[in-house]
């Protein structure tokens, strides 16, 4: 067999050994493509998806035909009343941000009952800067995870004062140890504060996760949902953006805050990008089968290699992400050289870890990206911390995703002696 990218026989070997052994856990993953590729098609013959649709508005943007068809099929594909997807959202945090506002004012209180929100999401909700939820009077308090697991009884403690206005689930690990919850554990989340606090409005962070299971949160018991058209549904073709979907009145709220009171989702001009937009969602089961797909077999070439990995290669995924727990910086360096190097973009550049905004710590990431900061593409970030545990995610292809995994394990394996 040809080797182009000069890996040595020993890790060629061991990338071979590795996908006769992970081969059966992809059937799986198949069958859930398949099921998502259907509820695709399925929302896009109802909303009689054509060509007309596809060309973009400037300026206001008013009666954009595709981006407001667009909304309607993301609202039937994630099974809400309504959705907003706007490539006006710069990242997953801005729209988290937007949905969050739309359902809380001043004197309100957030529970999050996943922990701490994702670095980037505290400065929203706890941060001292002006247009923070802290600086609007909108009080915080979190619930924290048991054993890597929601703490039900401790939820239904929390989220029962009346004062809780929105309920915040990660569905994500973030930058944390922990699992991932699956669509069925943030429905029990979802039953328990409904019977303590019936009017609180659950939000779920869902990025990282959508096309991963069957179902979406929203379908779990969720009011509100939202995340980033660079990571999953995006199917690595859309140039950025973000989307809200869930109850049609907290979507309304949301475009409010996207743009202005009275205005929300009716300007916003698409420049030409619709076509991406729904040719990514399009593929965007599929390309998340990549991923997942890549993820696993990281998950065991590294396993081998005498890492920490979570989840195991034989775990039932309910995102893309992968943990690799290296234990000491160079190690962690050397994996994040080597998924640079296998990347399509930028294969020449070496990651360094840099003062990354909205994080505590330095960040190390590798993305050589045919869209920058795409996590859908193959891709590998860590806060340079103790226990510098990196996380891997994306693959645009799985062919690819395992050259990068080899190339990683290569730089790694240099190491020893």
């Amino acid at each position: 067999m040809s080797n182009y990218l000069d890996i040595s026989d020993e890790i060629y070997a061991l990338g071979e050994q590795t996908e006769h052994e992970i081969a059966p856990y992809f059937s799986r993953i198949d069958r859930i493509c398949d099921r998502n590729t259907e509820k695709v098609l399925a929302a896009f013959r109802k909303n009689r998806v054509s060509d007309n649709l596809f060309a973009g508005t400037t300026g206001y943007g008013y009666d954009d035909a595709g981006r407001d068809r667009l909304d309607q099929i993301y609202a039937d594909i994630f099974g809400t009343e309504a959705a907003l997807v706007r490539i006006g959202f710069v990242n997953g945090t801005h729209a988290l941000c937007c949905a969050m506002f739309s359902a809380v004012k001043t004197g309100d209180m957030v529970l999050s009952v996943t922990g701490a929100a994702y670095d980037t999401l505290q400065n929203t909700i706890t941060g001292d800067q002006c247009g923070s939820m802290k600086n609007y009077g909108i009080g915080y308090r979190q619930v924290e995870m048991k054993d890597g697991l929601p703490d039900l009884p401790a939820i239904e403690a929390a989220a029962g004062d009346p004062a809780i206005k929105l309920v915040f689930i990660q569905r994500s690990k973030g930058y944390a140890m922990r699992e991932t919850l699956s669509c069925e554990q943030i429905g029990e989340i979802c039953d328990v504060v409904r019977r303590v606090n019936p009017s609180a409005v659950i939000m779920v962070d869902n990025c990282y996760g959508e096309f991963v299971e069957e179902t979406e949160p929203a379908q779990a018991g969720a009011d509100l949902i939202a995340g980033s058209l660079i990571k999953n549904p995006g199917g690595g073709l859309a140039p950025t953006g973000g989307y809200i979907a869930g109850r049609a009145d907290l979507v309304e709220n949301a475009a409010f805050r996207l743009t202005a009171p009275g205005i929300g989702g009716e300007c916003g001009c698409t420049m030409g990008q619709n076509r991406l937009l729904y040719q990514g969602l399009f593929l965007a089961p599929h390309t998340t089968a990549q991923a997942l797909k890549t993820a696993i077999f990281c998950a065991k070439v590294m396993e081998l290699l005498g890492f920490e990995v979570r989840p195991k290669a034989e775990e039932i995924r309910h995102d893309i992400i992968q943990t690799i727990a290296f234990g000491a910086p160079e190690p962690l360096r050397r994996f994040c050289e080597g998924i640079q190097a296998g990347a399509p973009v930028d294969s020449f550049v070496t990651p360094e870890p840099w003062a990354m905004p909205g994080y505590d710590d330095p960040v190390i990431m590798a993305a050589g990206a045919f869209v920058q900061g795409a996590s859908i593409e193959l891709s590998a970030d860590a806060p340079m911390r103790e226990p510098y545990v990196c996380y891997m995610q994306g693959g645009l292809t799985y062919s690819s995703g395992k050259a990068g995994i080899l190339l990683a394990a290569e730089r790694i394996k240099s190491l020893k002696p």
